[in-house]
């Protein structure tokens, strides 16, 4: 069974898919991406593994509302918190990937009656140099209007995204290009999002999060380096760290089987 539905939450219209029946697993899409990306492989291991499995489109990327005028990590939060409680769900089961995964460790302190287990994959507690002049150089071609070629734009995105096993793949490699290229071209990026990526250091604060947590990090991973995310687990005390070697930043579907192996096993308890 599959819904999409669109709630009017925390002062905004939220697009969720929802696919079977059982405890809900919310999940939470990094920078720029739709909950669409874990359709292929973590929502068909969940549901097959009992539980509903509920993808957010996070404010910023519609169909959700784009929120020109702009937000904070906060009103992210606040969209989760206010999507568990709609769902009657809480305490429940979350992931999140990349941002997602900072949205997710944010929740964790404002709101730890909601969730019951969190993983958190390719995060991070901080930012570090090479990450913030990433971040500033994409705001900076954003202000100015400057729009990179989208098939150049979809080589970064693999060039940065994907493990050195994958870009040996040459017809793996021409798929996702085609699929980046056509995704670029059907979308903007949100300002807020992207702003959202140079956090302050948040460990100490994350040393308060008394809830069940998985830090998942992808060995080959360039943009969250697996060094970051062991950070945030030595932060979150009792917090369990996994690193999956082979994969860059989208370990999640380059090595889906293993991921979704540790991540069902945790949420299981």
């Amino acid at each position: 069974m599959t819904e999409m539905t669109v709630r009017r939450l925390n002062g905004i219209n939220l697009h969720t898919a929802e696919f079977g029946t059982g405890d809900p697993v919310v999940l939470i899409p990094g920078t720029g991406a739709r909950g669409s990306i874990f359709r292929a492989h973590q929502v068909p291991a969940l549901v097959e593994a009992g539980f509903q499995a509920v993808a957010v489109d996070n404010r910023g990327v519609p169909p959700t509302d784009r929120c020109v005028e702009g937000f904070t990590l906060a009103d992210m939060v606040g969209d989760v918190a206010a999507l568990i409680e709609d769902l009657g769900a809480g305490p429940c089961r979350v992931v999140g990937f990349s941002m997602g995964a900072i949205v997710v460790q944010e929740l964790l302190v404002a709101r730890p009656d909601l969730v019951s287990r969190a993983v958190l994959m390719a995060t991070r507690g901080r930012t570090d140099p090479l990450s913030s002049a990433h971040t500033e150089g994409e705001l900076a071609m954003l202000d100015r209007g400057v729009k990179l070629p989208p098939r150049f734009e979809a080589a970064m995105r693999v060039y940065t995204g994907f493990s050195r096993r994958t870009q040996r793949d040459e017809r793996t490699v021409r798929n996702w290009l085609d699929l980046f290229e056509m995704s670029i071209e059907s979308s903007e990026p949100s300002r807020s999002q992207l702003e959202l990526e140079g956090i302050p250091d948040r460990r100490d604060a994350y040393r308060r999060i008394s809830t069940p947590t998985l830090v998942l990090a992808f060995g080959e991973d360039v943009l969250t380096p697996p060094h970051l995310c062991r950070e945030v687990a030595d932060a979150i005390p009792g917090a369990m760290f996994r690193e999956i070697p082979g994969c860059g930043h989208f370990g999640h579907v380059e090595d889906p089987h293993t991921v979704n192996e540790a991540i069902i096993a945790f949420l299981r308890g």
